[in-house]
């Protein structure tokens, strides 16, 4: 451990040496250090903001310096908050302006890199050769050594495969041949994941932080308590439905942990809730906030390049596992709550939902209006520039109207700066970003011109550079995991696992799943979700769906536990987020975070073999329902198996289950994901025994406890 300063304060912060994993402390870094980082960060989101609204560069070269940029602040600002000296701290800096300039080097050369491809110069391989290595290097530095282990096992077998026997070996391929395809074409550093974090990513990510500087975590909280607060174990039900809605606005897990975990885990161990398992509550229902739509994680956007389809595409599949994902965290505390016998909060401790609603309402409507973007065929890149743009326009102008002593001045203002918006859009179609920014250009100087107005301008300056902060995590990951692809692009060696998950899925499609998750569990245990959706989705995915599994169910089903695989210990990311705030050891975090998810392993298997369930056709009641009958039917299933997996997971429903209650209530969730005739007939038959068994023991478990 050692102590760094905020940024212009000299204020001790303690920070972790060798891991900046859950994001970096608060600040930039001491004296002009920290300045320096500071404007770097704005400079960054500036480029990014520049990019989103006018496009004028090439993909390859935006990637470059988005890159650069990535490279530039990460070794700044991991300088900043370790180094001891000015010279150390120098040092760090140079070695990220060498990084900058090796993404720079992108759009320096960009036409000629075009014309030599295939045949690069010793300059090309250098700079080839020193962004991978600085890629490497950082996020070790970042993020521990569990991801660059993974990604330089991949390089080790594109350098020398050829040695191994087959079907394991390739062709091989020479150093300048790797290089290339690494560094310099679409399908390495800069590939897809790079693209995405270079362009819709960010823009989400400010986007969120906009709106959580505008007041949406406090909205959200307030909601959640005054509907749930008083319930039993309403404390836990909060965090729940708390993260369920700011995983809306935040597509980053870890982020919401500490966001959002500041408050509900210290509520939680209030009310009688053991440290493991409050931290285990919101680490489950944080990581949940990657699949809830309309910001959903960096994955999403991955996934909806990957496949060619539109953004809402993954959006409507995600809708309904992402409800259920949270209903079945809710299941869990609300069973936990029965078992321990812990009660709601008192009225007087509960804010009324209705008030909360009343006063924090518009902050819902650039929320609003970026779905209905996203399903009306608008790209993600724009949605999330007007989306932005709105927030930016409510926050500066709620600063405004401050200032106005009259309140018919206040009325008078919002009323015509509705009127010039929707002028914009009288045409019913999507609007020149030339006229937002001059909105926004003009409540910028009205802004400025008050006192309220600076300190809200300043406040906005401020989340620029922490968006650009907060992208790094993210945005490094995405560079690295490059290597994973290139390399499966060049050598094939993913037909090779995927012949292996065909060849079992022919005896029982059931096996080929539970060997997919497992994998995704597996290989995510210590490393982000991006990573690890990339990896199965590559390995896995194309044979689940030459299985007869929907393309978009396949993808859906790796990401889900690429999502599990970041509450799995020993390595649990989102627990190791939680730990410092629940002051309790990050291993036990992990496995009651694994216990509380259990309940909701079983929607992705529901979702293969009921599609309706992802909104997706080809189900098997189809025929028979309807689709919207099919719909209503797989999710009626999906709930129960929930059902039955929480009451084996905690012990509970009526009263404390015994043994034998709990392993007939595992088999009654398992025929309900059978895929033989009459399983489920069988599941809800074996379902309902179970739950008027325990029905009628509640009155003598209540006499025994009493």
């Amino acid at each position: 451990m050692t102590t760094v300063y905020e940024h212009g304060t000299e204020e001790k912060v303690k920070v972790e040496l060798d891991n900046f994993e859950h994001g970096f402390p608060e600040g930039f870094g001491p004296g002009w250090w920290g300045h320096l980082a500071y404007v770097i960060g704005i400079c960054f989101a500036v480029f990014q903001l520049v990019i989103a609204a006018w496009n004028f560069l090439p993909s390859q070269a935006v990637r470059g310096i988005h890159v650069g940029f990535l490279l530039l602040l990460t070794f700044g600002l991991i300088a900043n908050f370790t180094a001891k000296t000015n010279m150390q701290r120098a040092a760090g800096w140079i070695i990220g302006a060498v990084g900058f300039f090796c993404g720079l080097y992108q759009y320096i050369f960009y036409a000629d890199l075009i014309q030599r491809d295939g045949d690069p110069t010793r300059l090309d391989l250098v700079v080839g050769t020193v962004l991978g290595i600085l890629i490497f290097e950082g996020v070790r530095r970042m993020m521990g050594m569990a991801l660059p282990l993974m990604c330089g096992a991949c390089l080790l077998y594109w350098f020398f495969g050829q040695y191994l026997p087959s079907p394991l070996n390739h062709r091989g391929y020479d150093f300048d041949q790797i290089v290339t395809h690494l560094s310099y074409g679409t399908e390495g550093f800069y590939g897809v994941p790079i693209y995405v974090s270079a362009t819709y990513i960010f823009l989400f990510i400010l986007f969120g932080s906009f709106l959580e500087r505008a007041g949406m975590i406090k909205l959200f909280t307030d909601v959640s308590l005054g509907l749930f607060g008083g319930t039993r174990g309403g404390p836990a039900k909060v965090a729940v439905v708390a993260s369920g809605m700011m995983g809306t606005i935040s597509g980053s897990g870890v982020a919401n942990v500490v966001t959002v975990g500041q408050f509900t885990i210290p509520l939680m161990i209030k009310f009688g809730y053991r440290r493991a398992f409050a931290a285990g509550v919101e680490a489950t229902a944080s990581m949940g906030g990657q699949i809830m739509p309309p910001v959903m994680g960096a994955v999403a956007f991955i996934m909806a390049e990957t496949l060619g389809v539109d953004y809402s595409v993954v959006v409507k599949a995600a809708i309904i596992p992402a409800m259920l994902y949270f209903a079945s965290a809710f299941w869990m505390v609300h069973l936990e709550a029965g078992k321990y016998g812990l009660t709601g909060m008192k009225k007087d401790e509960i804010p009324s939902a209705l008030k909360a609603l009343t006063k924090g309402w518009f902050l819902v409507l650039p929320l609003a209006a970026l779905v209905y973007m996203l399903f009306e065929g608008f790209t993600p890149l724009y949605a999330g520039s007007m989306g932005l743009a709105l927030t930016v326009a409510l926050i500066l102008g709620a600063s405004i109207v401050l200032g106005f002593s009259n309140v018919a001045l206040r009325y008078v203002f919002w009323i015509g700066l509705a009127l010039v918006a929707g002028s914009l859009f009288r045409n019913g179609t999507s609007v020149d970003i030339r006229y937002v920014a001059a909105i926004v250009g003009g409540l910028v100087l009205i802004a400025a011109l008050t006192q309220g107005g600076r300190a809200t301008l300043v406040a906005c300056r401020d989340s620029l550079a922490e968006s650009a902060k907060s992208a790094l995590t993210v945005g490094m990951a995405c560079a690295i995991v490059g290597t994973i692809i290139g390399m499966m692009t060049q050598t094939g060696v993913g037909t090779i696992f995927g012949s292996w998950v065909i060849g079992l899925g022919e005896k029982s499609l059931f096996l080929a799943l539970i060997m997919t998750m497992l994998l995704s569990i597996v290989l995510g245990t210590g490393i982000p979700t991006i990573p690890t959706y990339i990896i199965v989705a590559a390995l896995a995915a194309p044979a689940l769906a030459k299985l007869g599994v929907p393309l978009i169910i396949s993808h859906m089903f790796a990401f889900y536990y690429g999502i599990m695989a970041d509450l799995s210990p020993p390595v649990a990311l989102a627990a190791l987020a939680a730990a410092p705030i629940a002051k309790e050891n990050p291993d036990k975090i992990g496995w009651e975070a694994m216990r509380i998810a259990l309940a909701g392993y079983v929607i992705p298997f529901i979702a293969v073999y009921s599609p309706a369930l992802m909104l997706q056709n080809g189900d098997p009641m189809q025929a028979t329902l309807g689709f919207y009958g099919a719909v209503v039917y797989a999710t009626i299933k999906a709930l129960i198996a929930i059902g039955l997996f929480g009451m084996v997971a905690i012990g509970f429903l009526f009263t404390r289950m015994t043994a034998i209650e709990r392993i007939v209530s595992f088999i009654a969730a398992l025929f309900l994901l059978g895929e033989f005739n009459y399983s489920d007939e069988i599941g809800f038959v074996i379902a309902i025994a179970a739950v008027i068994w325990q029905w009628r023991k509640k009155p003598a478990q209540v006499a025994v406890t009493a």
